[in-house]
């Protein structure tokens, strides 16, 4: 090890002044500076890779989905979490916050084109509590963006409508879904 510290010093690798002397040759040398410096450069490596991995996490649709949603909605937006809009008629106002109660008109299809579910009755909509575990998840994530009046098209993937378990026998294990969904009123919580 002396050696090699001798080499290091006399290729010019060494500081000069004699207060920092040794402390590059054991940083260079020394097992656990050695294995500081691989965290180091692994840790280094992670951040700079972090930002395509939490891409690639924010994807939640199956690659034939993905394909399926990219040609047939090309214009869609995406959120932060992945769940894919349209807005088709615009709203006024501020969005529902949690805790808010809201009053929605909607038809669920699967990617198909099969339709699950609808209630388009006006004088009858589907009545909840935005955040309060009553719809699934991408619905509680969508109407916090939506403003009254409000009219979208929504393309939530599993992980936020019913997962592995699916809806059975109406929506199978791991189903995208499609929303048209309008916010027709809203109550507001501070009201």
């Amino acid at each position: 090890m002396a050696a090699a510290a001798a080499a290091v010093a006399e290729a010019g690798a060494e500081p000069e002044h004699p207060a920092v002397r040794g402390t590059l040759t054991a940083a260079l040398f020394c097992p656990f500076f050695g294995q500081m410096r691989t965290f180091l450069t692994l840790a280094l490596a992670g951040l700079l890779l972090a930002p395509a991995a939490a891409h690639a996490q924010r994807e939640r649709l199956s690659p034939e989905d993905q394909d399926f949603v990219e040609k047939t909605w090309p214009t869609a937006k995406k959120t932060n979490t992945g769940i894919r809009y349209i807005i088709e008629k615009e709203g006024e106002g501020a969005p529902p916050k949690p805790g808010d109660k809201v009053s929605v008109i909607y038809t669920g299809t699967l990617l198909n084109g099969k339709k699950f579910d609808e209630n388009l009755d006006r004088q009858h909509p589907l009545v909840f509590r935005v955040r309060r575990m009553a719809v699934i998840e991408g619905w509680d994530q969508v109407l916090q963006l939506m403003k009254l009046g409000e009219k979208r098209r929504v393309i939530i993937p599993p992980d936020f409508a019913y997962g592995s378990r699916g809806q059975l026998p109406n929506i199978p294990p791991n189903s995208t879904l499609v929303f048209e969904m309008e916010l027709i009123k809203i109550e507001r919580i501070d009201e």
